[in-house]
């Protein structure tokens, strides 16, 4: 990690982008809309699942679980982002930074989880179709839910207790869009290897482990797609396993890139701009390729809207029925 001899510092400033005030006040348009969307988009989700009958079946209550922890995950680190590129740099403590640290790994090691409970729930309902019902109760979808929160946020519990024990020495700012491992580690006052090493280990057990499993899900899901006698069926089939294939290889490829190695005690540009898929791009992209395209949810989604405008329109005749004897009334 990085020398310094100045004194033990208090808070630090994210400076996220070292760019113009242009390119900052774009980026800050950019990062507010897709975070926006990401949170609407997930919201709505959420509310089609609780809300429709047909849609309280284990898949179902696995996206929901996956668009809250999306809404979560994105929170827990956009806020902050947005401040630094809108003035130039975001003060945060260094508990708050912890705090912000440990929140972020906790929530991305449950959604690795949950990716992976996700890719074998389909592998089930794919290769198993007339098992499924027995080997995925809903009951046992919620003890896989449980256990995917559970070890997501135990899993960096353990290092982010001895970064806690460290000190932080200055400068104050931190090149990165949010405290993140390596950006945090190169600011100790001292030696940071043991501390360093155990983010390293744990973070490719975790990613690793879940990852190997996905793969392994999925690459049982295409075999079995490829016996699928109807040419139009298979076609449907890949088109769905292929979009869930591309954000689960975007997400798992910078992740690997940025904690699958040993942190480096030089910042890196590239290590920020992937750092920006894995927090800030596929959490948008999860809610439209996971629940949005699937067409069952497009189905309750479009009944909810319905039952939205009659609402709306019912209330707007009484509101006008109700202006209109009065209006008798007085005249």
């Amino acid at each position: 990690m990085e020398s310094h001899n100045s004194s033990v510092v208090k808070g630090f400033i994210i400076l996220g982008f070292s760019a113009s005030p242009l390119l900052r006040i774009l980026s800050f348009v950019l990062v507010l809309a897709t975070y926006i969307l990401t949170v609407t988009a997930n919201v709505i989700i959420i509310s089609v699942i609780k809300t429709n009958c047909n849609l309280q079946r284990p898949m179902y209550y696995f996206l929901g679980n996956f668009s809250f922890m999306e809404i979560w995950y994105t929170t827990s680190t956009v806020p902050k982002m947005l401040e630094s590129f809108l003035v130039g740099g975001s003060t945060i403590s260094v508990a708050g930074c912890i705090s912000q640290l440990y929140l972020f790994f906790a929530l991305g090691s449950t959604e690795c989880f949950l990716l992976a409970t996700m890719a074998y729930d389909r592998y089930l309902a794919i290769c198993h179709p007339l098992h499924y019902p027995s080997l995925m109760t809903l009951q046992i979808s919620i003890w896989m839910v449980a256990a995917a929160w559970g070890a997501g946020f135990l899993a960096p519990l353990v290092p982010i207790v001895f970064i806690s024990q460290l000190s932080f020495c200055g400068p104050q700012e931190i090149h990165h869009f949010f405290c993140d491992a390596g950006p945090l580690l190169r600011r100790t006052c001292g030696a940071a290897f043991f501390s360093s090493t155990l983010v390293t280990v744990l973070a490719s057990i975790v990613i690793l482990s879940t990852c190997l499993l996905t793969a392994i899900s999925y690459t049982f899901i295409i075999f079995t797609i490829f016996r699928i006698p109807s040419a139009n069926g298979r076609q449907k089939a890949f088109s769905t396993c292929g979009s869930h294939l591309t954000v689960v290889v975007i997400y798992y490829a910078t992740v690997i890139f940025i904690y699958v190695r040993p942190i480096s005690p030089i910042a890196s540009e590239l290590d920020t701009v992937a750092s920006m898929f894995y927090a800030v791009v596929t959490p948008l992209l999860n809610p439209v390729i996971y629940s949005l395209r699937n067409k069952e949810v497009k189905e309750a989604l479009k009944k909810l809207v319905n039952r939205k405008q009659v609402f709306v329109k019912n209330i707007g005749s009484i509101i006008m029925d109700a202006l209109y004897r009065k209006e008798i009334i007085y005249s």
